[in-house]
């Protein structure tokens, strides 16, 4: 069995990534929003260039699956339309922000992504590596706190921080200088010999080198990620697996503006959403939110096994006294979930999967590989 391959960058909309069902394109939508309009058309065209198949990622960002590349010119005039492509490719590369979705018009969290989203775009912003993100969380209570990202803008008991992710303390900031700060920190990684081969995260680089000297305020303390559920803000409805069809996608439009999350769900801006929403997960016991899973065979080129199939199979057979994670990955890389999970299977071959307990997809498995009625017949 050949090692999976790692890229080291991620696809964005004007540098899709080919898989094994065509293009993959990364939407990065600006402050995470969506109104009923955009939701409309950005279905419209996964239906019109795509497979129709939505992702939502880890870090909040839509993928349109399926896309070929004689229909990829098309699809890139029509998300310019709705203002959801940056001017050129490394704007692009480098507008990698996360931001809490329970932001609001006006409040640090909205001026700090805005200002930081102007300065990434800037010709004279540094060079980062595609996969080097910013988390902005600056609300009263930290949410992005698991979610991957190099820098940190968020709250301390003081006011706001910058912090390099993987470092206990960061520098006080406020909201006019935060994004100075960042691209200090920025520049520090760049300079202190973060990157090599174009490769490079924050948190391997300081457990070397350490943290600069400005920081020491500890941000507030992390909290649960929430759950589908009426929010202040809003619904949180989740999508099964990450993942839905274009059709599911645009009925979302008859009930407002959406936020993208990290936790695999949608924010519906406005009151309380009580009808039924069959395609979605509205329910915080679903057994499918315990399953992380990967887009597997035949979607990805490198996945061993179909993932998505079991996933559903394997989910409906979970014990209902646990709500431990399991991760099924279609290779040891473990893109869904890099993390260890109290469960991981990864495949080894079509319809089998190896048990690994309290590791990751790369680990030493733990069992012989299994089909998956072997390990519906599992408690887990």
């Amino acid at each position: 069995m050949s090692a999976p391959q790692v890229f080291g960058w991620c696809p964005g909309a004007l540098r899709p990534m080919m898989s094994g069902d065509g293009l993959v394109v990364r939407l990065r939508v600006p402050m995470g929003r969506l109104n009923p309009d955009q939701i409309c058309r950005v279905a419209a065209l996964a239906r019109a260039h795509g497979s129709g198949m939505i992702d939502l990622s880890a870090r909040a960002n839509l993928q349109l699956r399926g896309v070929t590349t004689d229909s990829h010119a098309a699809l890139i005039d029509g998300l310019r339309a709705i203002g959801l492509v940056d001017h050129d490719l490394a704007a692009e590369a480098r507008r990698n922000i996360t931001i809490t979705p329970f932001w609001q018009a006006g409040d640090d969290s909205h001026r700090v992504a805005q200002s930081l989203g102007a300065a990434l775009a800037a010709a004279d912003a540094p060079d980062l590596p595609s996969k080097f993100g910013f988390a902005i969380d600056c609300g009263n209570q930290p949410v992005l706190t698991d979610t991957s990202a190099d820098i940190r803008i968020e709250r301390s008991a003081a006011g706001l921080i910058c912090r390099a992710d993987g470092a206990k303390m960061g520098q006080q900031v406020t909201v006019d200088t935060a994004v100075d700060a960042a691209l200090a920190l920025a520049r520090w990684f760049l300079n202190t010999g973060g990157v090599t081969d174009g490769r490079g995260r924050m948190a391997a680089h300081i457990a070397t080198q350490g943290t600069p000297e400005a920081a020491d305020t500890p941000p507030l303390p992390a909290v649960a990620p929430p759950e589908p559920s009426v929010t202040a803000h809003g619904t949180l409805i989740g999508f099964a697996f990450g993942q839905t069809t274009a059709e599911s996608f645009a009925q979302l439009a008859d009930l407002g503006p959406l936020r993208l999350t990290p936790w695999r769900m949608v924010l519906i801006e406005g009151p309380a959403i009580t009808e039924p929403l069959p395609d979605f997960i509205t329910a915080p016991h679903d057994p499918r939110r315990r399953v992380q899973v990967c887009t597997g065979a035949p979607g990805c080129r490198q996945a061993l096994s179909d993932t998505r199939h079991a996933a559903q199979a394997i989910a409906a057979h979970l014990s209902p006294d646990s709500d431990d994670t399991i991760h099924i990955s279609g290779c040891a890389k473990g893109c869904a979930h890099p993390a260890p999970a109290p469960v991981t299977l990864t495949a080894s071959h079509d319809g089998h999967f190896t048990l690994i307990r309290h590791g990751r997809a790369g680990d030493p498995p733990q069992s012989a590989p299994l089909t998956v009625t072997q390990i519906q017949d599992r408690r887990l």
